[in-house]
């Protein structure tokens, strides 16, 4: 991740003078042409100062590479106290917004020499746009608050209310019209959806699973449903500009200890009063993601006749419970508790009694979304791969040098880009279907796809630990993007419709279309 740094000093040094300082009293090194001061760090050091002390007076650059990746370097530039005499640094400092140079660290069409049929100018601009956006506001809060487990800052949801990274969060729609879509780098009537891939991507550079679900994607899949199902046109007005504004959030409670993706066996119930007037909610949601600080849950209730969804607002009668899971707890995943809570009808999604097609019809932009998701954590993962053994010497050799680990990496590399080719026809038909067309056909090619790439990411997660080793699993230092990834990519495995259910989904889908001739 690209960090902020400052210049390196203009003062040269030899490598006589660097030499003569290897006493306790002062110690220097040289890592890429450049010397640091580390005397007053070695303290500090988080792997002791000994490590320090073997290297004082030293060229450190090929022990300095075998353990950190270079943004250390930039992390801690002010100990640069200049370069060595006659020599340039040869490695280049990443700044916020820049490309990665890795092999297949970008997909192909970010890539120089390689093209595409379905990204014009306008998505580059948003591309990088976004990701200069992302690691210079988002990455920083990301790893703060997955650390300690906070949820997201309001400074940053006003931050993403002003560039309207919240509204292109929906996707494409009339929401956009009017809004500037950061700094005017798309304009909002072009905003399609592989302008909403590329932010879903990027997004996800934060490197903080927890927080990234805890950044507005409750909203995400929840306000969707609100505003293409609202009954009352004002009410929907309002809530868009509630939540876009990022003066409240809200968030999408489908999922009950007793149902999961079995969206008809839920409980939770909602009942008229004697006038008619009001629905009294009664029930439980488990695993709700912002359901810790949501101010709106749009929520799936039995009726009398079938499943309605309701928007139920946080009044004294909603109870909000944390629930910890494997990742951190900024992304506020709550146990919720409706008790005689009451709701004006004309919070009534669709139908009363036919919710089914709310749900089942906005499942399919999250899964969507999840799935692009993924595919870029897969794609970062990959480039760890490759930077690390490229980095790390084993029995005197780079790690690369094994075939068995090239074998590992085609792998990987080779699932990547399937999956994101395959994103990207899906992201073609979406950009050239309605709505109802989507909810009809897509379903089914969705439902493969995602759950084809979380197998993928298990394949690919499962690799990457084996190829980092002890620091595959530890949570800080070389491996930590490694760590999480292994931790975490079950959850887009079973967020939004576990891997089984969707895959017979899309056969279920498919037979549906078969033709009787065929029989």
């Amino acid at each position: 991740m690209a960090q902020k740094t400052s210049q390196t000093p203009t003062r040269k040094l030899t490598r006589a003078e660097v030499a003569k300082n290897n006493t306790e009293d002062s110690v220097w090194c040289i890592i890429d042409h450049k010397v640091y001061d580390v005397t007053d760090f070695l303290d500090a050091h988080p792997g002791g100062s000994v490590v320090l002390q073997q290297v004082a007076g030293q060229d450190a650059t090929s022990a300095f590479y075998n353990l950190h990746r270079h943004e250390v370097l930039q992390k801690y530039q002010s100990l640069c106290i200049g370069t060595v005499e006659g020599e340039e640094p040869e490695v280049v400092d990443p700044r916020p917004g820049d490309l990665s140079t890795v092999p297949y660290g970008e997909p192909l069409w970010l890539t120089p020499a390689y093209k595409s049929p379905y990204y014009g100018e306008s998505h580059r601009r948003l591309q990088r746009a976004v990701r200069t956006f992302v690691d210079e506001d988002i990455y920083p809060e990301a790893q703060e608050k997955e650390l300690d487990g906070s949820y997201i800052s309001q400074g940053l949801v006003d931050k993403m209310a002003r560039n309207n990274m919240l509204a292109m969060r929906l996707g494409p729609g009339k929401h956009l019209h009017g809004r500037e879509l950061m700094g005017g780098a798309v304009d909002p009537q072009e905003f399609d959806y592989f302008h909403d891939l590329i932010v879903a991507q990027e997004l996800t550079r934060g490197m903080a699973r927890g927080f990234q679900d805890g950044n507005m994607a409750g909203m995400m899949i929840s306000l969707t449903a609100v505003r293409q199902w609202a009954n009352d046109a004002a009410l929907r007005d309002r809530l868009t500009h509630e939540c876009l504004t990022g003066k409240k959030y809200m968030c999408l409670a489908i999922t009950e200890a007793f149902a999961g993706s079995d969206v008809a066996g839920i409980r939770t119930t909602a009942k008229k009063t004697a006038d008619g007037k009001h629905y009294i909610i009664n029930g439980t949601k488990k695993w709700i993601t912002n359901g810790m600080f949501a101010d709106y849950f749009v929520t799936a209730c039995k009726t009398e006749k079938g499943i309605s969804v309701i928007i139920v607002p946080r009044d004294d009668n909603v109870e909000t419970k944390r629930i910890k899971t494997s990742y951190s707890t900024a992304a506020g995943t709550a146990f919720i508790q409706f008790e005689n809570v009451k709701v004006p009808v004309n919070h009534l999604l669709g139908k009363e009694d036919n919710g089914f097609i709310v749900v089942m019809s906005n499942f399919n932009h999250e899964r969507w979304a999840i799935t692009g998701q993924v595919i870029r954590w897969m794609r970062t993962v990959v480039e760890e791969c490759l930077k690390w053994t490229h980095q790390r010497i084993v029995f005197g050799k780079p790690l690369i040098t094994q075939p068995v680990i090239r074998q590992k990496l085609a792998k990987m590399i080779s699932m990547t880009e399937a999956c994101q080719s395959w994103i990207e026809s899906i992201t073609y038909q979406m950009c050239n279907m309605s709505y109802a067309q989507q909810s009809k056909l897509l379903g089914g090619p969705i439902g493969f796809l995602k759950s084809y790439s979380t197998r993928c990411a298990h394949e690919i997660a499962d690799d990457a630990v084996n190829i980092f080793g002890g620091r595959g699993i530890t949570q800080s230092g070389m491996g930590r993007v490694v760590e999480q990834f292994h931790r975490i990519y079950k959850f887009d495995a079973i967020l939004g419709g576990a891997e089984e259910v969707l895959a017979d989904l899309g056969v279920r889908q498919a037979m549906k279309q078969m033709p009787k001739a065929m029989l």
